[in-house]
């Protein structure tokens, strides 16, 4: 074969291969942060919305209210979490890495409830009498110590 033969056939390849990975790529969920995200509604409480988005081998789960309010979001990754700085209770997420950063002192107005839950975190929401609402971010399925988790 011709030099002229073989960057053809690799030109040929290389074509393929990026035609057949844009064919089977998803469109990204985006909008995190925002009241009404282009991303399913994946909450497991017909009382909340849960949302999540994947960037980077990074889950990020985003919780609102039933008017579309952002109320908190976490990131999570190989057991780790971290606190978003977003939502109208941004400070009253718990993660295992991480207590929340304020308390209202408000006692649970409800039994709290899982709002999402996966193989790896699960989240809950507790309504508080004063009108807040607190989120806490657990990991699923992973022993605290291979996990690096301090118990709360």
């Amino acid at each position: 074969m011709t030099k002229v033969g073989l960057r053809r056939l690799a030109l040929t390849g290389l074509l393929s291969f990026g035609l057949m990975g844009t064919a089977f790529a998803q469109p990204p969920a985006t909008g995190l942060g925002q009241s009404w995200p282009n991303t399913t509604d994946v909450s497991a409480s017909p009382n909340w919305h849960a949302y999540v988005f994947v960037l980077g081998g990074i889950k990020y789960v985003q919780i609102n209210d039933l008017n579309g309010n952002v109320l908190g979001a976490v990131g999570t990754s190989n057991g780790q979490f971290i606190t978003l700085p977003i939502g109208a209770f941004a400070q009253l997420v718990s993660t295992p890495q991480q207590p929340a950063a304020v308390s209202t002192g408000a006692a649970p107005a409800a039994q709290p409830s899982t709002v999402y839950q996966d193989t790896s975190v699960q989240v809950t929401a507790t309504p508080k009498t004063d009108g807040t609402v607190t989120l806490i971010a657990t990991a699923m399925g992973c022993d605290p110590i291979d996990c690096n988790i301090r118990n709360q």
